[in-house]
């Protein structure tokens, strides 16, 4: 049974890469917020994670993959493990808050359009991590993509992550950070999920531009909130996420350019090669985790 004022009929699915501590921490605040079915997909974690998760959490599905497969096929695999019509989708340096299982799952009982919605997500120091962002245009993108090296706070990325924008209330958005969705089942079953074409980032861009050409809409409910610490999975091996980074942004590049635009693929193709350069440049230099949005 739920725990009381719990989150009734939603699921999670947890995908893990040797962050054994933080995933036994993630599946304790779902116990503590009322989620009954946990589903946890190691990716061929180094570090003991399968094992001390069925240690620890017996009742926990622990689906241990021989590789890894990346976050949106792994994903895809502990979804189809899930019988609910709500599914948490999260990583596993997340910590959720007391109510923001029912907040979410609230959320899409009284909104039959939405497809998927996203909480508050704030870093380990309380400050909110800005999940909710736009689609950007063309020229949002080039000016986010290059200025953010040496101005992060300039207008373009500024507008794509709605940095000026009220996160007070809850709000239909373009689309919503992947670290922790609440999806309807019914529109991930209609979308067939995340592409697993992309191994790591922009899935949940994806996601959320194939929902809602499908007809669906994306929510942001700040009601839940949640903890996010960022990157701690994916520090672990940066130079390749930085790669796959860029290969993901390429990726989605092709998928949604229309038009007279498609013609400058080519000069993304080159400016992302660039980029990738850059971000690793700025890796060895600095020491900094690379930021992926």
């Amino acid at each position: 049974m739920s725990a009381p004022g719990g989150a009734g009929p939603a699921a999670a699915v947890i995908v893990s890469y040797n962050v054994r501590d933080l995933v036994l921490e993630c599946i304790a605040s779902l116990r503590a917020d009322g989620v009954d079915q946990v589903v946890v997909v190691d990716n061929a974690s180094a570090d003991g994670s399968a094992e001390a998760v069925r240690r620890a959490e017996p009742e926990v599905e622990v689906l241990a993959l021989p590789r890894n497969l990346g976050y949106g096929s792994a994903a895809n695999r502990g979804v189809a493990h899930t019988s609910s019509p709500y599914v948490v989708v999260m990583n596993p340096d997340v910590v959720v808050a007391p109510g923001a299982t029912k907040s979410l799952v609230g959320a899409l009982e009284a909104d039959p359009g939405l497809a998927l919605v996203g909480p508050r997500v704030e870093t380990p120091a309380g400050q909110l991590y800005p999940s909710a962002r736009t689609f950007p245009a063309l020229v949002d993108a080039a000016g986010h993509a290059f200025f953010h090296f040496v101005w992060p706070d300039n207008p373009f990325s500024r507008r794509y992550r709605m940095l000026d924008w009220d996160h007070a209330g809850p709000a239909d958005v373009d689309w919503v950070a992947g670290n922790h969705i609440l999806v309807r089942r019914r529109a991930w079953d209609e979308v067939d999920g995340f592409d697993e074409g992309y191994f790591m980032y922009m899935e949940d861009v994806d996601l959320c531009w194939r929902l809602r050409r499908a007809g669906w809409r994306i929510g942001y409910e700040p009601a839940a909130r949640v903890v996010h610490a960022i990157g701690r999975s994916t520090d672990q091996t940066p130079y390749r996420m930085i790669a796959a980074h860029h290969r993901s942004l390429l990726r989605y590049a092709r998928r949604t350019t229309t038009g007279t635009n498609r013609l400058l693929l080519p000069v993304v193709a080159v400016a992302l090669v660039v980029r990738t350069g850059l971000a690793w440049i700025q890796r060895a230099v600095r020491g900094r985790p690379h930021a992926a949005t």
